[in-house]
């Protein structure tokens, strides 16, 4: 071979990329097509959220009836007490689900009623839903200090009652349904009741719920 032939192979010679360095392309633009995944996917949820963001739900309490309240024999007292309480979803695009919902009836930090299952509850949004369980009818074991507390109560004409519901909550907006979500609500209020009165009982100033989801 002449030398002008070398000087031209050797001129003309083009070096070929590694096949380490082409097999990294794909790796490559994998990692970039799922890195532009999730940031679309995170902007998507986030601006779902921003529209249809719940809110928890408002209870208020708005009635209150004792029909017994009576200690029979130490330790044991019996119970029966309605009330209602509205309702409220305030979301505009969210509806709400109760499951395993139960009321009890509570005094001085101690239950007084056994709790009650309420039946499962389906709530429109921007709805107003009214609840009145029949809480108690059955006897629950009470201490000396609970027991004592109510016939001082009694005695002044006022009762420092909670109302407590427990339960599941679920939301729902459009096709989409969360997860359950534990739901809390005491109501504490004040009632003007004496002994051996049977019925409907005032509320003495106004009653507060408050809502832990």
């Amino acid at each position: 071979m002449s030398d002008q032939q070398k000087s031209q192979n050797e001129g003309g010679y083009t070096q070929r990329p590694s096949p380490l360095s082409s097999s990294k392309n794909p790796a490559k633009t994998l990692c970039t097509f799922l890195l532009i995944f999730l940031i679309l996917a995170g902007l998507t949820l986030l601006i779902g959220w921003l529209i249809y963001r719940p809110h928890k739900p408002n209870f208020t309490l708005v009635n209150a009836a004792i029909y017994q309240l009576n200690i029979t024999s130490l330790p044991y007292m019996f119970t029966t007490m309605q009330f209602t309480v509205l309702v409220r979803n305030p979301n505009r695009r969210v509806s709400l689900f109760y499951d395993q919902i139960s009321a009890l009836v509570s005094y001085k930090g101690q239950a007084i009623t056994p709790p009650v299952m309420l039946p499962p509850l389906f709530q429109d949004t921007k709805s107003t839903v009214p609840l009145s369980p029949v809480i108690g009818g059955a006897s629950v074991p009470v201490s000396v200090e609970v027991a004592n507390g109510l016939v001082v109560d009694e005695t002044y004409g006022m009762v420092a009652l909670r109302l407590v519901f427990m339960g599941k909550l679920r939301y729902k907006a459009a096709f989409v349904r969360t997860r359950h979500y534990g739901i809390y609500v005491k109501c504490d209020m004040l009632v003007g009741y004496k002994k051996g009165f049977v019925g409907q009982v005032p509320l003495l100033g106004s009653p507060d719920c408050e809502v832990d989801v």
